[in-house]
């Protein structure tokens, strides 16, 4: 069996929405230490949809694909669905990672969150009522 499945290879050879975006209304960047992946992501929300994110990512392959799939499942969606992602649906979006780039799966994960959370911090009426049971 490949150590890696034919749609990591392919987000790693051919990334979606990499780079920047200059106005954009929420940033969040994330890095392991361990391993020495950096990774920024950017979002352009309008209407509470995002309409447009980019990445930029310093790391492996694994990371680089994440990212890429990362994007992927939140462009066009609305922030709340956005907010629910989480690294398994990442990873399994790319017919899975190996245990040990997992991480990277997770760094996504958490680049998107500190995203939204930085666009929350700048329209705090955008943000939802946490519900109280």
């Amino acid at each position: 069996m490949a150590l890696y499945s034919e749609k990591v290879m392919d987000h790693f050879r051919n990334p979606r929405n990499v780079g920047v975006i200059e106005d954009a209304d929420g940033i969040g960047e994330v890095g392991n230490a361990k391993c020495g992946d950096i990774m920024t992501m950017y979002l352009k929300i309008e209407d509470d949809v995002i309409r447009d994110v980019k990445f930029e990512t310093f790391g492996c392959g694994s990371a680089i694909a994440s990212s890429s799939m990362a994007t992927e499942l939140i462009k066009g969606k609305p922030v709340a669905e956005a907010m629910k992602l989480t690294n398994k649906a990442v990873a399994e979006a790319l017919d899975g990672l190996p245990d040990y780039k997992m991480h990277c799966s997770v760094l996504a994960e958490e680049a998107i969150q500190l995203a939204l959370n930085d666009y929350y911090s700048k329209h705090p009426d955008k943000k939802p009522v946490e519900e109280t049971n």
